[in-house]
C-alpha cells in the first residue's frame, strides 16, 4: 500500500522541487555565461551573483531537507554498542548539542543581516541580508526537526537506532507496475518456487537419512 504523505512530507517534497529550481537556475546562469563569454567575448554581469545565490540557498534549502531524513554524515556505531535507554539518552543529548548550535548559527545570521540590511548586491541588485536570513530560517528550521527528534525519543519511546535510519523507505505498490494477471502469475511463480525448494530439500534429507541407514 502506498504510504499517505502528511502535510509535512508534502512541505518537504515542495522543498525538494525548489532545491530543484534553484540547481537549475544554478547550471543555466553559469552556462550561458560560458557561452557568451567564449562565441561572443561578453557575459552577462548578474550571472555569477544569481549561480551563487542559488548555490547558496540549494545548500540551506539541502541542509534542513537532509537533517530531518537523517542523511548527515554520521557514525551509528556507538548507537548500536549502547542499550535503548542509554542510547535514546545519547541521542537526545545530540539533539540538544544540534539545538545550542542552530542558536548560535540563528542568533549570528540575524545580526548579520542586521549589520547588512542596507546593503545590496552589486550586480543583481538584490539585499545581501537575504543570505543571512536563509542562515537563520536554517537554524530555526533543524532547532524544530532536533525538538521534533527529542519528541520521538522521549514520549513516543523510538529507538535511537530507527530514528538514526532516516525516513522509512515507502511500501511500493506493485499493482502500479503490472496487471492484476500478471501480478497473479509472479505471486504463483514465487509460491511456486518456494514450494519446489522445500520439496527438493525434503527429497535431500530423504535421501542422506536413507544412505545412514543403509551403512
Amino acid at each position: 500500500m502506498k504510504k499517505t504523505q502528511t502535510p509535512l512530507d508534502r512541505l518537504f517534497r515542495s522543498l525538494e522541487y525548489l532545491m530543484a529550481i534553484f540547481l537549475a537556475i544554478m547550471i543555466i546562469s553559469m552556462f550561458i555565461n560560458i557561452v557568451m563569454r567564449f562565441i561572443f567575448n561578453s557575459g552577462i554581469a548578474a550571472s555569477e551573483e544569481v549561480a551563487r545565490l542559488a548555490f547558496i540557498f540549494l545548500v540551506y534549502l539541502g541542509t534542513i531537507g537532509a537533517f530531518r531524513s537523517n542523511q548527515h554524515l554520521g557514525v551509528n556505531l556507538i548507537y548500536n554498542k549502547l542499550g535503548h535507554t542509554v542510547g535514546r539518552w545519547v541521542y537526545v543529548l545530540t539533539q540538544l548539542i544540534i539545538i545550542w548550535v542552530m542558536i548560535l548559527l540563528a542568533w549570528g545570521a540575524i545580526r548579520l543581516a542586521g549589520v547588512s540590511f542596507n546593503d545590496n548586491w552589486v550586480a543583481t541588485g538584490f539585499p545581501r541580508w537575504i543570505v543571512s536570513g536563509m542562515g537563520a530560517v536554517t537554524g530555526v528550521a533543524i532547532i524544530i526537526l532536533a525538538m521534533t527528534n527529542i519528541y520521538d525519543a522521549v514520549v513516543r519511546k523510538i529507538p535511537a537506532e530507527q530514528l538514526l535510519e532516516g525516513e522509512m523507505e515507502e511500501d511500493v505498490d506493485l499493482s502500479d507496475f503490472m496487471t492484476e494477471d500478471e501480478l497473479e502469475d509472479t505471486i504463483a511463480e514465487l509460491s511456486g518456487g518456494q514450494l519446489h525448494a522445500k520439496a527438493q530439500d525434503q527429497i535431500a534429507r530423504e535421501g542422506s537419512s536413507n544412505g545412514k541407514a543403509k551403512k
